[in-house]
């Protein structure tokens, strides 16, 4: 039985690569990679490699062994249709006979564009019979704090959310939840809605950051069409504008705050902090 990792060198990939190695003997670790090199440091260490892509279904064959359990990262290819692309994965896992397959979601509550892949998603999942475990992911620190060039160039934080609140946790949360659903028992057909423990607010993000920085950050609170215009003007293509557009619409709505407790339930721990995220992000 291996746990076997697709996106493997992605951001959340690493980080799951990496706190499954602290669990399990690299041995029964396969890492699926589009480029060998990337994954390099992970073979030194005895993780297996696999050499395959979601757009090439045959590069799935043979991949998976009965008795594995896997974890698909979606993809974020938006222009290459990612349900189809899921479903090479879906299909290769429905076809070995694996124990396990958990895919990381959208939370439930989202109805932005950005959430129509990830329904889609799901519905071939649970219509395949492969056992399942939904990790509907909610948004990460690391979609605001790895972008802070702008926010300090300007002291402005930019966002078409109004009051709304966001739920993040950084990636290595997300990635804990998903090592325990990897390396624990009873996960199978169970849907988990994670988020962080705390949520806040544009303006609270722009007060945090103002205290850390000595500096007075705003937040500009905009609409929609207005941060469509700002993100185009950045360089960003007007079709992924549009879906950060939605996101923001959604938060306005209360869609990304999650209130489980499903995230420090799985991980046993309180999840990261936006104001620790943010240390992070200025030291780095």
């Amino acid at each position: 039985m291996s746990i076997v990792v697709t996106g493997a060198t992605g951001h959340l990939g690493r980080h799951v690569v990496e706190q499954l190695l602290e669990k399990v003997p690299a041995e029964q670790i396969t890492a699926v990679v589009r480029n060998a090199e990337k994954a390099a440091d992970f073979a030194d260490r005895g993780v297996k490699i696999a050499l395959a892509d979601y757009n090439d279904p045959a590069s799935y064959d043979n991949l998976f062994s009965a008795g594995d359990k896997v974890l698909l990262i979606s993809g974020n290819e938006f222009d290459k249709g990612r349900v189809q692309q899921h479903k090479v994965v879906i299909d290769a896992a429905e076809a070995a006979g694996v124990a396990l397959l958990a895919y990381t979601s959208a939370p439930g509550s989202l109805t932005a564009a950005l959430a129509d892949d990830h329904r889609g998603t799901e519905e071939l999942l649970l219509g395949s019979g492969v056992p399942y475990a939904l990790l509907r992911n909610g948004w990460y620190h690391e979609n605001y704090t790895e972008n802070l060039a702008p926010v300090l160039e300007h002291n402005a934080v930019v966002a078409a959310a109004g009051e709304g609140k966001v739920s993040s946790a950084s990636r290595a949360d997300y990635a804990a939840a998903a090592v325990a659903v990897l390396t624990g028992e009873g996960h199978e057909n169970k849907t988990y809605e994670l988020g962080g423990d705390t949520p806040w607010s544009f303006a609270e993000y722009a007060a945090e950051l103002s205290r850390q920085t000595g500096k007075d950050i705003a937040y500009n609170a905009v609409s929609p069409e207005a941060l469509v215009g700002i993100l185009t003007g950045a360089g960003l293509p007007e079709p992924f504008a549009q879906i950060l557009a939605g996101v923001d619409a959604s938060i306005e709505k209360g869609e990304l705050v999650v209130s489980t407790g499903d995230l420090s339930r799985l991980t046993g721990r309180p999840t990261t902090p936006l104001a620790e995220a943010i240390a992070a992000a200025l030291k780095g």
